[in-house]
Parts: C-alpha cells; structure tokens; sequence
C-alpha cells in the first residue's frame, strides 16, 4: 500500500506541472484567485504562526531537512543498485510533496499579471523619460543627503542596530497602503539568515523562504543596505515573486516610510538603478549626471561594492546561474537580468508624480 502511494506521488509530477503550465497562460486567473485571493491568507497564516519568533524556524528547518536528506542517501545508497526503481520512486514522490508545497505556499505568484498592468502605466519610455525621472531623484537624493551628513562629500551612516532596522522596515509599508491598499502588511515576519555568512559568498543579500514565508536578510551586509533589502523582502512576503516588482514596491515603501534614512535609501537605490540604465544606453551622459550626485552618496555606493568585492569567490558566478534558471523555470524570462527591469516601473510611475 506504501508504495503504491509512494508511486502515485511520483506520477503526481506529471499532472502538477501540466496543471502550472497551462495556468502560466492565464495570469488574470492567478491576480484573482490565488494572489488576492487565497494566498494572502496563507501568507499571514504562517506570518501569525511564525512571526514572533526571534530566530528563522525555516533556516533550522533547511538545516534538519539538510541533515537528514544527507542521511537518508547514505543508509539508501546500496538499494540504488538492487531496487534502482523504487529508490527513483521514494526520491520523486518526496519532490512531488515539496512541488506541490512550494506552488502552493507562494509560487504561484510567479505566474500573477505583471505589475506594470497592475498599476495600469506603460512598460516601456524613452530615454528622455529616463533622464527627466533620474534628474527627480537625483535631487532628492542630494537633498536628503545633505540633510543628513550637512556635508555633501560624508557618507551617510544609519544611527541603528540592524535589528532595529528590521522593527522599523513595516512601517513603510503602513505609509504606502494608503497608495495601495494591497499592500497592507501585518502580522511581520522579518529576520536575519542563520545562513548569512553562505549568503554572502553566495552574492545574495536576502531571500523569502517559501515554506515559511518568513523574509530574510542577510545579517552581514552594510546597514546602508537593510532598509531597501528588508522592504525588497517583505515585498516577497506580499506575493510580488518578481525581481524587479519586489525592488520597485521596497524602493517605494523606504520613500514612503517618516524615517529619514530609510527615504534616503530609498531614493538612493532608485537613482542606482536609473544611473546604471543610463550608462548602459549613453556613457557619455551618464558622465555628465553623475557628476552632479554628492560625492557622499557615491561613497554609500561605493560601500556596498567594496562589501560584495570583499566577498567573491569562484562559486558565487555558480549560485547566481542556477538562481537566474531557476527565475526562468518560474516565469522570469530574463533571469536576473529582470533586475533592472524595475527602471521601467520607477519611470513610468514617477514620470508623472511629483517625489
């Protein structure tokens, strides 16, 4: 009986991923049903029951299933040879359960309408666009800059614990709920990684474990960093599964939140992004911008590269491959070039707002 429960799972891939296919088709249906509709639920579900703890039950919970996957291939790999089918039956029936799971518990937002059809603006501009926004947020940043150092030249530092960073990040998005509704978030579910030292040399300054969906930053990066990272990551939390989505709606709640610094790096992390599409359409005019930023704001930039530079190794080109494919197996065509695709959202949205 076992195993032909076991055998049933396996085959279960089969319908499971015919099933997800054909509602990639339908993104309307995924906005209606499961992003706004049932995943929500789940979604503070695990929020009220995860939550509160101080620590990542999901990192402990990666660790156990580590140690015990690690074992079960050891105490299982002589039936490889003398029942090879039902090893491949018991492995695939385990995938099938966690398929299922991850579908179930957040993946499905990967299939959603895109965000741009969401907010009903334009998902493409000009490069005169792109500089009218960058110009909007260059400004302010330098403003906010210098209210902050009273020096165009120092660096901004954020007067906070990380974990208070962390406490603070929700309330950016109380502020921007009043802009969109959906974006209520409550109970919070934020932590640093257990794994942040793998993280780091990884490349990855945060993620949303998607059986918990508890969100994680990485305890290691600059705290220059936190704000943004931690708004990117609850944007995950709300069901927004898309690279560029999730740093459009984090860079929105920072510019929205009453703290200073958090609006600081919020619009910093905007004009990253404007300046970099910038060099890569016209060198020559991104020179000439970026020559008008303060210099401390650079330093902050310059912070954070020097942290990933710090951090390289040989397999971290590795990780990224196999997080860009795997991006593209869930409906990001691009991988993580998606990235920089949020310039398209902060253009179109801002073009026409005043910041």
């Amino acid at each position: 009986m076992l195993k032909k429960k076991k055998t049933l799972l396996a085959l279960s891939l089969i319908p499971q991923y015919l099933l997800i296919t054909w509602l990639s088709y339908y993104p309307e249906f995924t906005e209606r049903f499961y992003s706004n509709g049932m995943y929500p639920f789940i979604s503070k579900m695990f929020r009220y029951m995860l939550g509160w703890m101080p620590f990542s039950f999901g990192d402990l919970i990666y660790t156990l299933s580590a140690i015990y996957i690690i074992r079960w291939f050891y105490k299982n790999r002589k039936r490889l040879r003398k029942d090879t089918k039902q090893w491949f039956i018991d492995v695939l029936s385990a995938i099938a359960v966690m398929y299922f799971a991850f579908h179930l518990f957040w993946g499905f937002n990967y299939y959603r309408l895109p965000l741009h059809k969401s907010l009903g603006i334009a998902n493409d501009y000009t490069t005169e666009q792109l500089v009218a926004v960058t110009e909007k947020l260059l400004e302010k940043s330098n403003a906010l800059h210098l209210k902050i150092t009273k020096n165009d030249t120092i660096k901004a530092d954020l007067p906070f614990r990380k974990s208070e960073v962390l406490s603070m990040a929700p309330a950016g998005y109380e502020n921007l709920k009043q802009i969109f509704p959906h974006l209520e978030y409550n109970p919070k579910s934020i932590k640093k990684s257990l794994y942040s030292y793998p993280l780091t040399y990884m490349g990855f300054s945060g993620y949303l474990n998607p059986f918990t969906n508890e969100a994680q930053v990485d305890g290691l990066i600059p705290i220059y960093k936190f704000p943004t990272t931690a708004s990117h990551e609850i944007a995950h939390q709300l069901g927004y599964a898309a690279e560029n989505e999730a740093n459009f709606i984090g860079c929105m709640a920072a510019i929205n939140h009453d703290d200073i610094y958090f609006r600081y790096t919020g619009y910093t992390f905007g004009l990253r992004f404007c300046l970099n599409e910038i060099f890569r359409r016209d060198p020559c005019l991104y020179e000439d911008m970026v020559v008008d930023v303060n210099k401390g704001i650079l330093k902050n930039y310059v912070e954070v590269r020097k942290f990933w530079e710090a951090h390289e190794n040989p397999a971290e080109p590795l990780f990224k491959l196999f997080y860009s494919n795997f991006l593209k197996a869930n409906n990001q065509n691009k991988g993580l070039e998606s990235y920089s695709y949020v310039v398209a959202l902060l253009v179109n949205y801002f073009e026409t707002k005043s910041l």
